[in-house]
């Protein structure tokens, strides 16, 4: 079981994504007013909360979003998670389609710190059954009895 600590947006590509009070969930097209949200396999991006908090401590000062992330998750190791994986919250299911990517322009964090962490942590999903996802709500990776 893992819970949501943040739920992040961003108008435009390539910018830092701000945190938003909740995220509506569109099927097959990602979080209403996202940026990347559309009809391809990369339309929800997540990021755990462990990882960014690592990066913290060595030095980087960074909120939310600022990985380019849409779901930072707390209590699951998300990138040992294989793609095909399904993650539920309420009515939200979720499918991984890949881990990491690969980053073609240096984003701000990487210019500052020297490394960004989203290319290697960073999971992406698209959105089978949308819905509602805050803050505090717990997320969970489903067995093949609930996917």
């Amino acid at each position: 079981m893992g819970q949501v600590m943040a739920v992040c947006i961003s108008e435009r590509k390539g910018t830092q994504k701000k945190e938003i009070s909740e995220g509506h969930f569109i099927e097959e097209f990602g979080i209403e007013n996202d940026a990347h949200a559309g009809k391809w396999h990369r339309q929800v991006s997540l990021l755990s909360y462990e990882t960014i908090e690592a990066f913290k401590e060595r030095g980087a000062e960074i909120g939310d979003g600022a990985f380019g992330e849409n779901v930072i998750v707390k209590g699951i190791d998300l990138v040992r998670l294989p793609v095909g994986t399904r993650l539920s919250c309420g009515d939200i299911l979720l499918e991984v389609t890949q881990i990491g990517k690969e980053c073609h322009s240096h984003c701000e964090i990487f210019k500052k710190m020297g490394e960004c962490i989203m290319p290697a942590n960073g999971i992406f999903t698209r959105v089978l059954h949308g819905g509602v996802m805050k803050e505090g709500d717990e997320i969970n990776v489903c067995t093949e009895q609930e996917s």
